[in-house]
């Protein structure tokens, strides 16, 4: 309730009071602060910073139960009135969960959970209108994870959580550990913590280069140091004069080094060019305002086929040119060249034979959570847990330090990052840990060193804790993106549909540096061409500098893009031959036991572990023969148990396409866009595409993992992998458990800190289950061991622990396919989506609950990339889209339900028979749909994003009298 009346002191009003879930406080708010930061500095951690802009909605609290965005509701209007949190939702005195609460518990709906606390706060203020038009509802809510069909699931109160017998773990919906803690907003993610614990915190703001291409000829920072609380500002003067790359791999030479910590040249706008460190970040912002910069500006390219023109402004300048980049002179960061047979004879040899030039756009991952780090000093551990052998450990210093330095960073390489950090600060391992809470976000964005390298320089030049938060802007200018790419496809076939030659030519746009440069392009090219039986391929491909934001790591590594070209091209050569699109497919895909011939050099330890691309394609096929929506994930009104998509224990295929697990008839929710009808008047079509993905990168992906049990009888679980929303601390906590015969509600999980174990590469390249959960099962497996010799009379009764690595090959491959029926306004260029099917082959799925979230939260975001989400650039290079609301994110209204299978099969390399699911459901989305499109409207859109307007200038060339759907027209 509101505070009726403003409290009397001493004859004077009070200035300021307010009730914050349950307790008052007269705290005054500072002048502008908004109330996400009034309640944070008040422990309120589950108030979270998605935008800073009221386009999110991951800070929505109640006021006088009222809904507001507390990011833009100025603190001091909270004055005399009631405000609750996500914290003080749940009943105080039982400490009973809210309603809401526990209908997001048992759905589990969530994944990274940053976006909660904020759809829960929304969904327990809405009356029974509002909850009747969700869409509507959640205008103001974004999820870049889930796909929103378990948040809806969650507020129609449908349960999929389950507690397995001890033993049966695998291939049941156990719940994530932290889930309790998501919907309560307990969990920590980076900056989630007390900062009176981390006394004379600073904090870090930075100057950023307003040019796209310039030389810095004078720095002067004597003004911003004036600025009282500033108490350092760092330029390229202050820092180590060594060159190394942000992207993380376990084999550093994979990238070239070509980026400094602070540079004396900018090559991108967003460049940071100093830090400014001081009390308050209000105080570093004004001392970078204070900052002056002189800068002779140069001659920038923003184009990468320019770029590789004679003559062109070279982005890396000679003396600078980085150890492992291909061409610098040429602007070419890294190459691709290979070649199977003979193309020209297979060009020869076709009936048909299909060339055009595709193109994808620059995409942002998003992340609620955006980049962040605090760097601070804790005393030295005195003793560490043995490890067994693994990968070698660098020998400690003669004189070990009496502190070291902690990193707390959202990040998805906690590892990686620390190795990094000793390389370039030369500092011994033994003096850094890098430690990563709950991730909010990741998407392969934080495969990267953004922000660690300059918060850990600041800690140690000023001795004191520091800390740096990336706006929603930086987070578009200055962290990385999906890479642009440009593909030419030429494929040939003879009539009945066989392959006789595929060629790509390939340019990608990585921007002023080259992180991820040629593996992006060397993965999206091989594993996509890799896919299909064709006696000749061949593959040139050219990852090239530009004056624009760097490129990087994203869902899909590259496979997107190329997926994106080549399958809309398959099904363009498919139609000039009168072959059925799938047929095709289905002739020439892979099979069991072939040898999987990637073009790529160097890859030769790809395996098809299982097989069930053909139980893929016939779900298309199926689709594409039946009229009406099929295994909607829906449940009926008294809230019964989903019987929807996945079938059985571990989510196998039902053999009737049309039924549920339980084999009654499962049905789509009414009103949903899949059950809608098309309007009259609107074009009708359908389409498909399919891919392949390996797990993890060539040459290794190492992961330790150790399982104790402790003397009182507890499990707890030790390893490397962060958890960003993928699922994989709940896979990890199932292996152990089906290996061990317990349930896994007894093991607690130690994970993302280089104390926890050994050694990790990270949570990326779809390596988490695979490879972490190999080191899991082996480690578990060692301590079953253990134990069952205690039992035989082996004596003792103190804790055991079992260890286990694993060096992530071979590798083995996963398969997905997705098919559209979509509907088309021709007068507008509106498309809607009538039916979604997806289709994974994920071997033994260990979680099905999770594993349909990822595959549906892929989905989303792959949609978003082909239908809206655009990185846009002006003439200077600069990023025009770097808000929210100017770059269009799906929202609950935008996503339609898909329909998920997964196939019956168990892989022979991965733990338990299961393959990645991460990244893989992203990339055969906008191929499916760009074939739909054609289909319908018989114009092959050759570019992304399918933007409203693009097809409609296509569609209304009707009106001017030039037909618009000649058979195979292209349209860029």
């Amino acid at each position: 309730m509101p505070l009726a009346v403003p409290p009397v002191r001493r004859g004077h009003r009070v200035p300021f009071r307010t009730e914050v879930n349950g307790s008052t406080t007269d705290a005054v708010p500072r002048p502008g602060q908004c109330l996400r930061t009034y309640l944070r500095e008040r422990g309120c951690f589950g108030v979270k910073k998605g935008c800073d802009a009221g386009d999110c909605g991951a800070c929505t609290v109640h006021v006088d139960g009222e809904p507001v965005h507390s990011c833009v509701y100025p603190a001091v209007r909270a004055d005399g009135r009631s405000v609750t949190t996500i914290e003080g939702l749940a009943d105080e005195g039982s400490g009973r969960l809210h309603p809401v609460q526990r209908g997001f518990l048992e759905a589990q709906g969530f994944q990274c959970g940053f976006c909660t606390a904020g759809f829960v706060m929304t969904t327990a203020a809405l009356d029974e209108g509002l909850l009747a038009d969700l869409p509507h509802a959640f205008k103001g809510n974004l999820c870049r994870c889930t796909g929103y069909r378990a948040i809806e699931d969650a507020v129609r109160g449908v349960r999929h959580t389950e507690e397995p017998a001890a033993g049966a773990a695998v291939g049941r919906d156990v719940p994530a550990p932290g889930g309790t803690d998501v919907v309560t907003g307990a969990a920590r993610y980076t900056f989630d913590l007390d900062t009176d614990a981390l006394p004379g915190l600073l904090h870090m703001k930075l100057l950023r280069s307003p040019h796209a291409h310039a030389r810095i000829t004078a720095i002067d920072t004597r003004a911003a140091l004036r600025v009282p609380g500033v108490h350092a500002v760092l330029t390229h003067h202050d820092v180590p004069d060594r060159r190394f790359s942000t992207a993380q791999h376990e084999h550093p030479e994979d990238d070239p080094r070509d980026t400094r910590l602070l540079d004396d040249t900018v090559r991108h706008v967003g460049q940071r060019v100093a830090a400014v460190v001081a009390d308050s970040e209000a105080a570093a912002e004004e001392g970078c305002r204070r900052v002056e910069v002189t800068y002779e500006v140069l001659p920038a390219v923003l184009d990468p086929e320019q770029a590789m023109l004679p003559g062109a402004p070279v982005v890396h300048e000679r003396g600078v040119w980085a150890a492992g980049t291909a061409r610098p002179g040429a602007n070419v960061a890294g190459e691709v060249h290979g070649e199977i047979g003979d193309v020209e004879r297979g060009f020869a040899v076709a009936d048909a034979v299909y060339e055009e030039t595709f193109r994808t756009q620059r995409a942002q991952h998003a992340s609620l959570e955006t980049h962040g780090a605090l760097a601070y000093f804790e005393p030295v551990e005195p003793t560490k847990p043995p490890e067994p052998p693994g990968p070698p450990t660098p020998p400690k210093g003669d004189n070990p330090p009496e502190r070291r330095l902690v990193i707390r960073t959202s990040t998805q390489v906690p590892f990686l990052v620390r190795r990094s950090l000793c390389t370039l600060l030369d500092l011994p391992p033994e003096a850094v840990r890098v430690v990563a809470g709950r991730v909010g976000g990741a998407f392969g964005g934080k495969q990267e060193m953004l922000v660690e390298d300059v918060v850990a320089l600041a800690a140690l030049r000023t001795g004191r804790p520091v800390k740096l938060e990336f706006t929603r802007a930086e987070q578009f200018h200055g962290a990385t993106t999906r890479h642009p790419f440009t593909v030419r496809v030429k494929a040939g076939a003879r009539r009945d549909g066989t392959l006789t030659a595929l060629r790509l030519d390939v340019v990608s746009d990585t921007g002023a540096y080259g992180n991820h440069a040629r593996s992006v392009l060397a993965h999206g090219c091989g594993d996509a061409l890799a896919l299909y039986r064709c006696p000749d391929k061949k593959v040139n491909g050219r990852a090239v500098y530009t004056h624009t934001v760097p490129a990087g790591a994203f869902r899909g590594y590259g496979l997107g893009q190329v997926v994106f070209a080549l399958e809309s091209a398959l099904d363009e050569l498919a139609r000039r031959l009168g072959v059925d699109p799938l047929l095709l497919r289905e002739r020439n895909v892979v099979r069991p036991g072939d040898v999987l011939e990637t073009v790529v050099k160097g890859e030769t330890d790809l395996r098809i572990g299982s097989y069930g691309l053909d139980a893929c394609l016939k779900v298309l096929r199926t689709a594409s023969a039946s009229e009406a929506p099929q295994a909607g994930p829906h449940a009926g009104p008294d809230g019964e148990r989903d019987g929807g998509p996945h079938a059985g224990p571990v989510g196998g295929l039902d053999r009737d396409l049309g039924r549920g697990p339980a084999g009654a008839p499962a049905t789509a929710p009414e009103g949903h866009p899949n059950t809608a009808p098309a309007p009259d008047g609107w074009l009708i079509g359908e389409g498909g595409a399919v891919s392949m993905i390996a797990a993890g990168g060539p040459g290794g992906h190492h992961a330790d993992a150790r399982v104790t049990r402790t003397a009182d009888g507890t499990y707890e679980l030790a390893v490397g992998a962060t958890e960003a929303g993928s699922g994989t601390t709940t896979a990890l906590r199932q292996i152990a458990a089906a290996e061990l015969g317990i349930t896994a509600a007894r093991i607690t999980v130690r994970q993302a800190d280089t104390d926890a174990v050994g050694h990790d590469t990270g949570a990326f390249g779809s390596a988490g289950i695979v490879v972490g959960g190999e080191a899991v099962r082996r480690a578990a497996r060692s301590l079953a061991g253990l134990i069952r010799d205690r039992e035989a009379g082996g004596g003792g009764s103190g804790p055991l622990t079992g260890y286990g690595h694993f060096d992530g090959t071979p590798r083995t491959v996963a398969f997905n396919a997705h098919w559209f029926r979509v509907a088309v306004d021709p007068d507008s260029g509106e498309i809607r989506i009538l039916r979604s099917v997806h289709a994974a082959d994920a071997g033994t799925v260990i979680n099905p609950m999770q594993c349909r979230g990822q595959v549906e939260g892929g989905v989303a975001q792959a949609l978003g990339a082909a239908l809206f989400e655009d990185v846009r650039l002006d003439g200077r290079g600069a990023v025009r889209t770097a808000a929210f609301r100017e770059y269009h994110l799906p929202a609950f209204a935008d996503v339609p339900r898909t329909e998920v299978y997964f196939t019956p099969t168990s892989d022979t390399i991965g733990p338990a028979g299961a393959k990645s699911m991460s990244e893989s459901p992203f990339n055969p989305v906008a191929p499916a749909l760009a074939n739909a499109l054609r289909d319908a409207t018989g114009a092959r859109f050759t570019r992304l994003p399918l933007a409203r307007d693009r097809v409609w200038r296509v569609l209304s060339r009707r009106a001017s009298g030039a037909p618009p759907y000649s058979r195979g027209n292209s349209y860029g």
